[in-house]
């Protein structure tokens, strides 16, 4: 039984992880490239290509970080043995 349950947390953990690696990705890249809205064409393409970098590094890594240690905790509680 402890095989299976250190095998479901650390499933849950890194599918829970990569998961929110790439909604936060996509979430900070949205709200970084409203920056460039109000830019001309050319400058707002050019504003996008800077701050998608970085925005995707910094949202999938806060999402992989938040992610992982929240399945990790829900993959214990679900595999926790009733006394």
């Amino acid at each position: 039984m402890t095989k299976n349950r250190i095998f479901i947390c650390t499933f849950l953990a890194l599918l829970s992880g990569f998961l929110s690696a790439y909604i936060g990705g996509q979430i900070s890249l949205t709200l970084r490239s409203q920056k460039c809205q109000n830019q001309a064409w050319g400058l707002q393409q050019m504003c996008n290509a800077w701050e998608t970098p970085g925005a995707i590094w910094q949202g999938s890594i806060t999402g992989l970080w938040t992610g992982t240690i929240l399945g990790a905790f829900f993959g214990g509680l679900l595999t926790r043995q009733r006394t």
